[in-house]
């Protein structure tokens, strides 16, 4: 479903680097984030129906998937944009391959 909406899993991806962590799904939503603002990082276990890109109020969900969800809460709000359109990020949850990975690797922030 998400390749007939342009949205295909080779242009979705988080990429987390020593000072930075980079989230995209294709067209849809993209962040850009310090690690310093990760107030906390886990997986859930939680199995959203949805699919896409989904938020309100500054909690997001871009996922391709109902499994390997990884929460993280942002202090202060970060910046995303879903659609070219600026939103507040302060709780991004999202679908990745290897949830406990990730959320090891967003606790090393200093």
């Amino acid at each position: 479903m998400s390749t007939a909406l342009f949205l295909p899993p080779a242009s979705s991806f988080v990429d987390v680097t020593d000072e930075e962590i980079r989230v995209q799904m294709g067209w849809a939503f993209r962040s850009h984030f310090s690690k310093t603002a990760v107030a906390l990082a886990a997986e859930t276990h939680k199995r959203p129906l949805s699919r896409g890109v989904h938020g309100f109020a500054g909690q997001w969900l871009v996922n391709g998937s109902g499994r390997g969800i990884v929460s993280i809460n942002l202090t202060p709000a970060q910046r995303g944009y879903v659609m070219g359109f600026p939103v507040r990020l302060r709780q991004l949850m999202m679908s990745v391959a290897e949830p406990s990975e990730l959320a090891a690797a967003l606790k090393c922030s200093p």
